[in-house]
């Protein structure tokens, strides 16, 4: 299991079993399943709150917990997690394990919408769990996997406006891989100039946004 430098207080390591999420969130025997081909097991293993890291909450982020998370394939199950997200009501950094390989991942929970940011596998990120409130620990985290994800530069940005940019940048790129798309399979010429300026269009877009920091 993936160990940070926490105080000893904040260690829970505790094993959750799978049942506990499906009285929560109420699984249907679908979910279950990819429950159990997917899981080997789920550990609570740190609770960063006021009386483990003597950092106090806020009403947003009362505390963020670290949930490890033994995986049975190099598979995130994105389903799964979004039950778990369900069934705890605070801020949740995941680690996951298979075999010799980890990944990470966060959620951001705006109202009924879940936003997933995860890490490539075996990419370290340099954690900092310091901050003057556990709701600032969570948006360094977050910046953290944006920046890595996007290259934007997080320091000193605006989180709401962080992202809102994060959100067009990903949007634009659901777009850029659909006009590529269209670019290699369309037969005509005049749609195939359309589609690759209009790429351009959006690829320039998407860079502005990248580069206005």
């Amino acid at each position: 299991m993936k160990t940070f430098n926490l105080p000893t207080r904040a260690f829970v390591n505790k094993f959750i079993p799978k049942t506990k999420f499906f009285e929560k969130a109420q699984v249907n025997s679908k979910l279950q399943q990819e429950f159990s081909d997917a899981i080997v097991r789920i550990t609570w293993a740190y609770k960063l709150a006021e009386n483990t890291i003597n950092i106090s909450g806020t009403k947003n982020v009362e505390e963020l917990q670290i949930f490890n998370m033994k995986l049975k394939n190099k598979t995130i199950p994105k389903n799964v997690l979004k039950v778990i997200d369900k069934a705890i009501p605070f801020a949740i950094l995941y680690t996951f394990e298979f075999e010799d390989d980890f990944a990470y991942g966060i959620t951001i929970k705006e109202n009924a919408e879940q936003r997933y940011f995860f890490s490539e596998w075996n990419q370290e990120l340099l954690f900092d769990f310091t901050g003057n409130t556990i709701e600032h620990i969570y948006q360094k985290t977050i910046k953290l996997f944006i920046k890595n994800k996007t290259g934007l530069t997080v320091k000193n940005q605006n989180f709401e406006e962080l992202l809102e940019k994060e959100k067009k940048i990903a949007t634009l790129e659901k777009e850029i891989s659909t006009l590529q798309k269209k670019v290699r399979t369309e037969k005509q010429f005049n749609k195939q100039v359309a589609f690759n300026k209009a790429l351009k269009s959006k690829q320039k877009e998407k860079e502005n946004l990248q580069n206005d920091n």
